[in-house]
């Protein structure tokens, strides 16, 4: 017999940090849904049906209708359930702001992080230009948002808190797995972001395991 989707369901894999996104805006709006992991090297028709173009994780099915692309899928959840906790500000100048730097972040900061597993000797070099990157971000939360970045809203995680959190604060993982590339001394006001919302009870519940993660990585680099 097949098997009939709930009416919220998530596509996405462990090791994703964006489909870790998902997830957390999921459970911060209190929205029950089923998961579905995806083998990427043995996608599901399922998945390729849904996600026909780039056929990757995350996708969210709503009621039988398809949503890819994890910062879409936020925006998506933040205004299908429009219950608070709100993912993003009333404002529309506000929001714009955190929509530039929500790109800026994937856009650059992760592809950096990436390139450290794949340059080999030029690591160095990569490591230096990720820290540059992250000062670019570092200046811009403070000169647009007075030096209150906006990771929360009235207290609860915010669109921008959830995009940089679900990758970031897995750095432990990839200090041990690679080498270090988040750096106290270099980024100083990033680390303190990083470490208050790695304390975060949902963050801490849906980052992958540390040790499977650790292994991945490890495997990314063989």
């Amino acid at each position: 017999m097949e098997h009939k989707l709930s009416e919220v369901v998530l596509f996405g894999t462990w090791a994703s940090s964006f489909s870790g996104r998902v997830k957390i805006a999921l459970k911060l709006k209190g929205i029950q849904y089923e998961y579905v992991e995806e083998d990427l090297v043995n996608k599901s028709q399922m998945l390729l049906s849904y996600n026909p173009v780039h056929k990757q994780v995350p996708v969210l099915v709503h009621r039988g209708k398809p949503i890819a692309e994890s910062r879409v899928i936020l925006e998506y959840i933040d205004e299908n359930w429009s219950k608070t906790p709100n993912l993003l500000p009333k404002d529309p100048y506000e929001r714009a702001k955190i929509r530039f730097w929500a790109k800026y972040y994937d856009e650059k900061i992760i592809p950096g992080i990436y390139s450290i597993i794949t340059t080999g000797k030029y690591r160095e070099k990569a490591i230096e230009d990720l820290s540059e990157l992250v000062k670019v971000f570092e200046e811009g939360m403070k000169r647009d948002f007075q030096e209150d970045p906006p990771f929360f809203i009235d207290g609860s995680l915010s669109f921008l808190g959830i995009v940089v959190s679900s990758y970031a604060c897995t750095y432990e993982a990839f200090h041990e797995a690679v080498t270090t590339v988040l750096i106290p001394e270099k980024n100083p006001a990033f680390f303190s972001w990083v470490h208050d919302l790695k304390g975060h009870p949902l963050i801490k519940e849906t980052l992958p395991p540390h040790d499977k993660l650790v292994a991945r990585l490890k495997h990314l680099q063989a």
